[in-house]
Order: C-alpha cells, then structure tokens, then sequence
C-alpha cells in the first residue's frame, strides 16, 4: 500500500505505521510505500491519524513521456474493470508528491491523456469518471494515480480516504483556524445543526464560534480575549469573558456540541478541560485540537487510543487526524455514548 500524508510529517507517518505492524520500504516527501502480504482492514485503517490517502493494491508504471504513461494507466484500468458494471460517476483522481516544481502540470496532463484514450475505448463508462476527490470515511472504487515523480507513479482500483481535505474560507471568517473545524465536520460525517447548542472553549477571535452559527447553532463563546470578524456581534454567539478551564454549564445543562482549540500543553487541556467535560456528560459531540509541538504525536495517539482512556472508554465513534488545515497538531471529533 501507498500512504499519503501532509508534506513534512513523514516520519511521525512512518512510525505510525510501525505501530500497526507495517513496515515503510521507499518514501518521498508526502508518502510512504509499504509492503505486506495482507493489507489493513477498514477498521485498522480508520483509526490511523496521519494518512490522508491509502492505496490497496497499488501498481507502478513508468515512462518518459505523457502518452506512454498515459497508455499504461488506460490499460491498467481496462485489464481490471472488464467484468465491473458502471452505473453510477466513479472517482479517477491523481495526486502528486511534494516538493517537485511541475509536476502537478505532469499530472494534469497525464490525466486529461488517460481520460481522452478511455473515451475512445468505453466511451459511456468514460463520462462517468469524475475527478472530485471523494467526501468521507472510507474504501472507495475508481482508478487513483500517485506520482513520486515525473517518470513514475502508482495506480490502483481502490482507495482509503480518511476524510482530510482543503477547504473554502469564508471572507467573514476571524480566524485561519475556522478552515480546521470545516474540515473536522467531514471526519466525523455530522456538523452543528439549527437550534443545536455549542460550547466553543477557546474561542478568540470567533472562528469556530462563527462556523457554529453560520449554521444555526446557538453558541456559547468562552474567552477573555475579543471575537473578531463575523463571530462579534453575532445573534446567535454569546460571548462569555470567562477563562475555559473553569466554564461549566448550570447542573442539568448538557450541549449538544464541546469544540475546543487551545494553544496549550496537550496533556494540560486533555486533563483538566476536555476528560472532565466528557466524565460529566457535558457535550453530545466533541472537537478538539491537541498541540503536539513539544510532545511526541505517537506517544500522545497511543494514550488516547488506549482502551482505558477516558475519550475511548466513553465515545461511540472517536477518530483522530492530522488534517489538511492542521500544523503541529492533530483534531479530535467524537459522540460520547448515549447509555454510559
């Protein structure tokens, strides 16, 4: 399998990876191959942090030119789907490597060949390729691409996607941060509905506040610093100057969703702010930021996944990932278990 991850954060991928029994046999800047005789489960695979992509069963082909890579990748495509029935739009998306100037341009046109000497070929089955990354959770069939250079990529049929992607900022939006919590909503696969009620701990200048409201929620922004942007003033935000650590809804209270994003020690904010909120039953949901900056990002993930813990012990669905958006940090999303 082919892993990919954000650019820089290889080796925190690699050992990641170790962890799981897989062992790294080439890597370039963004990706990691690994060899093995039985590929993860979906399970597995769910639970890792750093991949963004996974390819199952990958292939290399080779060329110097466009079209010679763009024949051996039709072909691969042809040689593999002859007994499939294509009904619906299927993925046929094409990432590259990092740090290799033109190489996007490489790929592009490699596609728009592949494509081209498809349609000649399975017309009908040609229109219906769609280059749209796919959205959410999963294993998803189509024809995936990962060049590592200008002469050489994999290909495979199938793809993990652990649900990271770019986002679209929003002019209003306060803070850089907001394109993070957008893109925690996909990780999930639920957001902040209309007359749900949120608890944004942290929320200078407002950027998740904002992102809570612009969809109807009604937000509780704790911080003693100011909101900014389209989170000051809001309707629907109330902003408590109050210090996050000791914010406590009224006994009986429960919100619906607990966002928090600190710049804090780890360990601090998961101990003292985020387990005590979860052992109360003070949120439904959750999404927390956890600053691996001066912690080891493998230690911390290993506490967390631990069965013990106090986020896994109490959440139906806890993932954890390094996101698109996502520095030296990764981002928390669970659903604490209705009947603890």
């Amino acid at each position: 399998m082919l892993f990919r991850c954000q650019p820089g954060f290889e080796n925190w991928l690699e050992q990641e990876l170790s962890g799981i029994g897989l062992a790294v046999s080439a890597r370039g800047a963004g990706w990691a191959r690994v060899e093995q005789s039985e590929k993860p489960d979906l399970a597995q695979l769910t639970e890792l942090c750093f991949p963004h992509l996974a390819l199952s069963d990958e292939q290399e082909v080779a060329g110097e030119g466009v079209n010679a890579l763009a024949e051996q990748i039709a072909q691969f495509f042809l040689s593999t789907a002859r007994e499939e029935r294509f009904e619906q739009p299927w993925p046929f998306f094409v990432d590259t490597a990092a740090g290799l100037d033109g190489l996007g341009r490489r790929a592009d046109g490699v596609a728009r060949a592949v494509l081209e000497n498809l349609r000649k070929r399975i017309a009908r089955v040609a229109k219906l390729a769609s280059e749209e990354k796919p959205k959410g959770v999963g294993v998803f069939r189509g024809l995936y691409v990962y060049f590592v250079d200008f002469g050489r990529a994999y290909v495979a049929r199938e793809a993990y996607f652990g649900g990271q992607r770019r986002m679209a900022d929003d002019a209003l939006a306060p803070s850089r941060s907001y394109l993070k919590l957008e893109e925690a909503y996909g990780i999930l696969e639920r957001e902040p509905q209309p007359g749900e009620t949120v608890v944004d701990l942290g929320a200078a200048p407002g950027g998740w506040s904002y992102s809570a409201a612009k969809r109807g929620a009604r937000v509780i922004a704790v911080d003693n610093g100011p909101l900014k942007g389209g989170a000051l003033d809001h309707p629907s935000i109330e902003h408590r100057r109050e210090d996050a650590f000791r914010f406590e809804l009224p006994a009986g209270q429960v919100a619906d969703w607990m966002f928090c994003d600190l710049v804090e020690d780890p360990h601090h904010v998961l101990r003292n702010l985020v387990e005590p909120w979860v052992m109360r039953r003070g949120c439904r949901h959750y999404v927390v930021i956890l600053k691996f900056g001066r912690a080891n990002p493998i230690t911390l993930l290993r506490e967390l996944r631990d069965p013990a813990s106090v986020l896994r012990r109490e959440s139906s669905v806890m993932r954890i990932r390094h996101l698109f958006h996502d520095r030296e940090e990764f981002t928390i999303v669970g659903s604490l278990r209705e009947n603890a």
